[in-house]
């Protein structure tokens, strides 16, 4: 080798790469040749230039591909989609280019004031990819507290940091010793730190602890871009959401503005509940009814009267129609089991405004009441009125008082008074008090109810006189009532009704005496107050006999209904004598008449003989058999209890004028 070029060994050494051991050998090989002291002194120069290139390109290589590293991250994180493999691969690629054997990065948790591991490449343990440490603990607590990089050469000889049984347990588990810890900051504030570690003691360089700084920062900004991008889609949600809520309320504040429009046009105009039943019902796309208090179901009407709200029911919504503390009826959404709120209370105001309708009509229909009370005070009071003048008052109010009617007596159930409100016998004398004032005030505020439960029973009353096109007043503290009988009806199931519909709505018991039905008022007004006196006698009877809050004509009383029907006429005696007969043993009557029997015969026998079977049948002269399978027929034909007390004494009455009335027949 010429002496004017030592540096050509190693110009081909560092062309092959050759490892830093091999630049020793040309040395030694021209010392072994016996090379001059000139030689051997150019070979040294150029062995420590030829190392020196070799470590600046070793540099550059290494710089080259951690700036290759950084590159990549920093691709992965402009299109940032998954921030757990971005996290993931920065920890891997720090592993990579620091040569250890495990890297791990960890988070702070503010809410559960710890922090934890998020990502680790290279761990085996379970429990140390698990660990939960807290705030200040451990190696990675004095890289959160002084936000500067620290180094361990050998992690259980360092008692720089606070050491705790839980993250030792983990690390010895892991079976780490040299760690490194790099703090991910975001603007002054550390978050967590990044770590890099060996399974033995080593030495970690400043340029790899720069490098890690460096995955740290991008770990960092990956981690705000992936707030920031979680907080930018909850926003966008939480908008779009409130979007939808926006075009939610528009629809509807523009159809509770048609609603409103509506209701206002059908007032302005004149239009009743049926109106605002049908504009509602178009609105809310369902079918709307407004019912009558007694028709509504009951309980449903009283949890919206109390609440003030409409209320479901079932798959129907109903919102109660009242003023005054009375109940006018209810408004009935079919078919919506569920209602938005602005839907419900669209359906509270029609309730109102159905509210409102109704009292306007009812103030307009007072006079037309007051009218219809002063004819049906001249039918009780003046019966010598001109027939022809009564049916042409009659028209007006569209009564027709040439059908049948029936005279009903109201009154609000009160125990221990009578008919017209009056108080019954007191049980003894008033209690002695200090405050002689406190029995006044007490029977002044009974005696404002009393008077307050009339007026609603009179309004009810004289409502449904309206509607049933007949006549009402307010008489003796209650109320009467002449309305018209329906084909197929009785005046006992007439009287039930009308003591229903009145109790529900005024809320209280009422209980309703009827009379008979009077054939035809305007022909015959002299039978109306006949009538009235019948059908107050059946109300005494109810209250008398414990049936107040109900509804009944003479005919439900049996026999006392001869009584209680008084006398009007010979043709109406004739006929409840021929009702009583009827009800009573009708039965037996018929079938002696169908078989040509004889156990009308028989019953009279029976009883004339003390109701004994054998004296009965010594009496008919047949066997006492024979006696036994009469009676044995009756009681098919009449009912079990027809020999008990209050039957018998009935049959025998009905006997006795059935065989009267067969004699007069005769």
């Amino acid at each position: 080798m010429p002496d004017d070029q030592p540096e050509t060994p190693y110009l081909e050494l560092l062309a092959r790469g050759a490892p830093a051991e091999a630049y020793e050998r040309p040395v030694l090989r021209a010392r072994a040749e016996g090379a001059s002291a000139a030689r051997l002194a150019a070979l040294e120069r150029a062995k420590l230039l030829a190392l020196r290139v070799r470590g600046e390109l070793e540099g550059r290589r290494r710089r080259e591909a951690e700036l290759s590293a950084l590159f990549e991250t920093a691709h992965d994180l402009a299109g940032l989609r998954d921030l757990d493999a971005v996290l993931q691969a920065i920890v891997q690629r720090a592993r990579s280019l620091l040569g250890t054997e495990v890297a791990y990065l960890t988070l702070n948790d503010p809410q559960a004031g710890d922090t934890y591991m998020r990502v680790t490449d290279g761990s085996v343990s379970a429990r140390f990819q698990q660990l939960r440490l807290g705030m200040g603990e451990g190696l990675g607590g004095l890289v959160a507290q002084t936000a500067r990089p620290y180094v361990t050469e050998s992690y259980f000889d360092d008692e720089r940091f606070q050491h705790t049984r839980t993250i030792d347990s983990g690390v010895k588990d892991e079976g780490l010793a040299a760690i490194l810890g790099v703090p991910l900051m975001l603007g002054s504030g550390v978050i967590g730190v990044l770590f890099a570690a060996d399974r033995r003691p080593r030495v970690f360089e400043r340029e790899q602890v720069a490098l890690l700084g460096s995955f740290a920062a991008h770990a960092a900004v990956a981690i705000d871009t992936a707030n920031l991008l979680a907080e930018t889609r909850s926003a966008l949600a939480e908008l779009e959401a409130a979007n939808e809520i926006i075009r939610d309320r528009s629809e509807v504040i523009e159809r509770a503005s048609e609603v409103h429009d509506r209701l206002t046009e059908l007032v302005l105009r004149g239009g009743g509940v049926h109106d605002v039943a049908a504009a509602v019902a178009e609105v809310l796309s369902g079918t709307v009814e407004f019912t009558e208090a007694h028709t509504a179901p009951a309980a449903a009407v009283d949890r919206s009267r109390a609440g003030g709200h409409a209320v479901r029911h079932g798959e129907d919504w109903i919102a109660a129609v009242s003023a005054s503390g009375e109940l006018l009826g209810a408004l009935v959404l079919r078919g919506h089991p569920r209602l938005d709120p602005v839907d419900q209370r669209t359906l509270e105001r029609a309730a109102m405004v159905t509210s409102l309708l109704l009292l306007a009509r009812r103030s307009a229909d007072e006079a037309e009441q007051r009218v219809r009370g002063e004819l049906l005070d001249d039918l009780l009071d003046a019966p010598d009125r001109e027939p022809r003048l009564l049916r042409e008052r009659a028209a007006r109010l569209r009564a027709d008082l040439d059908a049948p009617h029936v005279v009903l007596a109201a009154g609000i159930d009160a125990p221990g008074t009578a008919f017209g409100g009056a108080p019954g016998p007191a049980a003894g004398p008033p209690e002695e008090t200090d405050e002689p004032d406190r029995t006044g005030r007490a029977h002044r505020a009974e005696g404002a109810d009393e008077a307050a439960g009339r007026q609603r029973l009179w309004a009810a009353a004289s409502h449904l006189a309206a509607t049933r096109h007949g006549l009402a007043a307010a008489r003796d503290g209650g109320t009467v009532l002449l309305l018209p009988l329906a084909d197929g009806e009785g005046a006992d199931s007439l009287a039930r009704r009308t003591a229903r519909q009145l109790g529900t709505a005024v809320q209280a018991a009422v209980t309703v005496g009827a009379s008979a039905p009077v054939p035809a008022p305007a022909a015959r007004p002299g039978e109306v107050a006949s009538a009235y006196a019948e059908a107050r006698r059946c109300l005494e009877a109810l209250r008398v006999l414990g049936r107040g809050g109900q509804g009944a004509a003479a005919e439900d009383f049996g026999f006392l209904g001869l009584l209680l029907g008084g006398a009007r006429d010979g043709a109406g005696d004739a006929a409840r004598v021929e009702g009583f007969i009827a009800r009573t043993i009708g039965a037996v009557v018929d079938y002696d008449a169908r078989r040509g029997t004889d156990l009308v015969r028989t019953l009279d026998a029976y009883f004339a003989s003390g109701m004994s079977p054998a004296r009965t049948k010594d009496e008919l002269h047949v066997h006492v058999n024979t006696v036994a399978q009469r009676l044995e027929r009756v009681g098919r034909l009449l009912g079990p209890d027809w020999q008990s007390p209050s039957r018998a004494l009935e049959v025998q009455l009905a006997l006795r004028l059935h065989r009267l009335a067969s004699a007069i027949a005769r």
